[in-house]
């Protein structure tokens, strides 16, 4: 088969890639559409994803396609079934998969991480791991069903009142993610800081009451949020969150810094503003959940594509990554000609 696969920091290239044996309880999926997200570029630079990487390897965790080989004890999934991945696979045996904390897992694995992933033709993968998608359900929302999915279990670590003020800061594809999930539990005002123009009305149709430049957040909101959503993961939007964070707010640091960042914070401030400052890592068990938001349209993700390439296009997209005006927030590949 054909891959986009990462030889080593800094470098992808397409080859001819071989199609692996399936184990048992395996099915292999022919890929429809896979997401690019920001641990891939992390990855790409020579950091870490959920686990360690080691190339040689086919990246991609955010993907959907459809089963054209189930191995012989497979019973759930046959051929030709439509199926979004939920790439995190478990051991089951550590302490925190016996203790019910799956997704701490000391041994964890996970499609396109430490195994190939979906920036190929094929992948294989647990059928324990594969979801069915509903009729009408396109493959676009069936590989935004894992980030969507990794937004629930943030979501799920958050107590929002009705008379809550909200603030999301980083109006990107998982900004307006959290924006559209917030919305839907009723919080009382929902601000979201965002530098790009571009991104502005978008967000306002998603439900935000205020858009705001960051630097007129940072003015405004100091002490004012009851709950801080943070999607960006650098030093000064972390810093900004706990510090916009009011008297007993609750503060979500979702986005991904890189292993080297450091954040300066007052332990006074937590002290005496009796701060609630959490994680929210991958996704466990959110799959069936964000399938169901997207099926029902209570989550909108096609809207939100800005940008969408073939596979033998990801070598290069890899490569400019961040220089791309990425005006909403994700961007996609398909090896179908549907785009």
């Amino acid at each position: 088969m054909r891959a986009a696969v990462l030889r080593k920091t800094g470098e992808i290239e397409l080859s001819t890639w071989k199609e692996e044996m399936l184990a048992p309880g395996e099915v292999r999926v022919r890929v429809k559409c896979c997401g690019i997200c920001g641990t891939d570029q992390h990855i790409y630079h020579g950091h870490p994803g959920s686990a360690a990487v080691t190339p040689p390897i086919v990246l991609g965790h955010e993907l959907a396609g459809e089963v054209i080989e189930v191995a012989s004890d497979v019973i759930s999934l046959k051929i030709g079934d439509r199926v979004s991945i939920d790439p995190n696979i478990y051991c089951g045996s550590c302490r925190y998969c016996r203790s019910g904390r799956v997704h701490l897992c000391d041994r964890l694995e996970a499609v396109g991480v430490t195994r190939d992933g979906g920036m190929g033709e094929t992948c294989a993968v647990p059928a324990a791991n594969c979801y069915r998608l509903p009729d009408g359900m396109s493959d676009i929302e069936g590989a935004m069903v894992e980030p969507l999915g990794c937004v629930l279990h943030g979501m799920r670590k958050l107590y929002i009142r009705s008379t809550d003020t909200v603030l999301i800061i980083g109006g990107g594809f998982i900004g307006q993610l959290f924006l559209q999930l917030v919305k839907r539990q009723g919080a009382a005002r929902i601000v979201v800081s965002e530098p790009a123009d571009s991104k502005h009305e978008q967000l306002l149709r998603l439900g935000a009451d205020e858009v705001m430049d960051p630097q007129d957040a940072a003015q405004q909101l100091i002490n004012d949020a009851d709950v801080v959503i943070e999607c960006v993961g650098r030093k000064e939007t972390m810093e900004f969150a706990i510090e916009a964070a009011c008297k007993g707010g609750q503060v979500l640091l979702f986005g991904v810094s890189s292993p080297e960042t450091t954040i300066q914070l007052s332990p006074f401030s937590v002290f005496s503003k009796e701060l609630k400052i959490m994680g929210s890592f991958i996704n466990p068990y959110t799959h069936e959940e964000a399938i169901s938001l997207l099926h029902q349209q209570i989550v909108q993700v096609e809207p939100l594509i800005s940008h969408r390439f073939q596979l033998d296009e990801i070598p290069d997209v890899m490569g400019c990554y961040p220089t791309l005006q990425v005006s909403k927030g994700v961007i996609l590949f398909s090896k179908t000609q549907c785009f």
